[in-house]
């Protein structure tokens, strides 16, 4: 492997262990010696990008440095475009848009001979089959970036809820299905509801105050199944 190859492999082992991770570790990833994971952090480091390390603890890779694009794999490539693919046709209008614009900055900085596998359409991903609903993808998303709470009325045949205040915490795409992970104020617990389900929503302007990342790793913690045919919540 030529090293250049190697320090970007290097780099984005960094990036993936985002607490301190020994040498050895890294070593062990990369295939190579204790020894030259001391050298490349070295010259990564002269580069400017901020390693930390310590005898006997490890390295930690310190947010913010950008080595050149060296080049990406073919499958690397066909990743990103199978992954854009089925962003665009999976989701709402606002992502499409914003996966073709990140397409043409990859192919901005690809070398001219790996082009041609940007545009290889070597895997179909369909298009599911959408239904008008109350509330759009985009708008879920921007409940859940900006914590907003949301107001809902479900349309579940077997139950009678009035409109119930949420607090949306994460959006699940499962096959043809789209779901809200959600607390809801109603009755002190959390949700897992699909969209088709819901009757009317309404994002409000108040936001929910505790932490959504900390809400979600609570969910987590507990097994939460989407509402099923008969209308049960679970």
């Amino acid at each position: 492997m030529a090293r250049s190859h190697r320090l970007f492999d290097l780099m984005q082992v960094l990036r993936r262990h985002r607490a301190t991770v020994s040498g050895q570790t890294l070593a062990n990833e990369l295939g190579v010696s204790l020894r030259t994971i001391r050298r490349d952090v070295a010259t990564l480091q002269g580069m400017g990008a901020e390693i930390d390390g310590e005898a006997g603890v490890g390295y930690i890779l310190q947010p913010g440095f950008l080595l050149p694009p060296l080049s990406f794999t073919d499958e690397e490539v066909q990743a990103l475009v199978i992954g854009a693919q089925w962003v665009s046709r999976q989701t709402d209008d606002k992502l499409a848009f914003a996966v073709t614009n990140a397409l043409a900055k990859i192919n901005a900085v690809l070398p001219p001979d790996m082009r041609s596998v940007l545009s290889d359409d070597m895997v179909y991903v369909g298009h599911p089959m959408k239904t008008a609903g109350p509330l759009d993808l985009s708008e879920v998303r921007r409940a859940l970036r900006e914590q907003r709470k949301l107001r809902v009325t479900l349309s579940l045949a077997n139950l009678n809820l009035e409109s119930a205040i949420i607090w949306p915490i994460m959006l699940g795409l499962i096959e043809s299905k789209r779901f809200i992970a959600a607390w809801c104020e109603l009755d002190g617990r959390f949700r897992v509801i699909e969209l088709d389900d819901i009757a009317t929503a309404e994002v409000l302007a108040e936001r929910y105050t505790r932490s959504r990342r900390l809400l979600v790793k609570e969910w987590r913690s507990k097994e939460i199944r989407p509402c099923n045919s008969e209308g049960e919540i679970c």
